[in-house]
């Protein structure tokens, strides 16, 4: 069985022989011990959704700046692989929040979204759950209009709460490999197509 990126592009459902019946977004279905945790995770927790692709792409082709909360300057962490590619591979001006950090990428470091130079169009956060809702306080605070929770994390409840509070809300997913799906750069799973191409790329 193929999981797609996000647990959320799935449902689940328990049957009386102990299996979960999972429908995959493509539309097929396999069956998974009902006892196991992807099957509870997607039974019991993950009804918010959230933006779909096409709205994604609109997200990105919409936004100027980036700001990524939770930037690391050690390049081992994900964030910092991010970054890279933001930097490198868009248009973007992007902007790394970490009070413990005095550069990163080569570029200063921010201690909060409030010392910003403008407001980002795009908070990527790099946070654990329980962090997510008050980074959403933050965002609302300064006027960003959209949240982007990376890949891994994840928290329904902050999800509703950002967009009771009027922002746009992406959770449990990549910037960068959105990003490269939608201009060429990756098979629509994820991964690398090794296409090479002379075009310029829209964001």
């Amino acid at each position: 069985m193929t999981v797609t990126d996000s647990a959320t592009d799935a449902a689940a459902s328990a049957d009386t022989a102990g299996t979960a019946s999972v429908q995959l977004a493509n539309g097929l279905n396999c069956s998974i011990p009902a006892s196991s945790p992807l099957a509870r995770l997607l039974k019991s927790q993950r009804t918010w959704t959230g933006p779909d692709a096409k709205e994604r792409l609109k997200l990105l082709r919409g936004a100027k700046s980036i700001a990524i909360v939770g930037a690391s300057p050690n390049p081992a962490r994900s964030s910092y692989f991010v970054g890279t590619y933001l930097q490198q591979s868009t248009d973007f001006r992007v902007y790394f929040v970490n009070p413990n950090a005095d550069t990163i990428l080569g570029e200063k470091a921010y201690p909060d979204l409030a010392s910003l130079p403008e407001v980002p169009d795009i908070v990527d956060v790099f946070r654990k759950p329980a962090d997510i809702p008050a980074v959403i306080d933050e965002v609302v605070a300064v006027g960003a209009p959209t949240i982007w929770v990376q890949l891994g994390i994840w928290n329904q409840d902050a999800a509703e709460y950002g967009e009771s509070k009027g922002l746009t809300v992406v959770m449990d997913r990549c910037i960068k490999i959105e990003h490269a799906r939608f201009h060429g750069g990756l098979h629509l799973l994820g991964f690398d197509t090794g296409q090479i191409t002379a075009r310029k790329t829209i964001r």
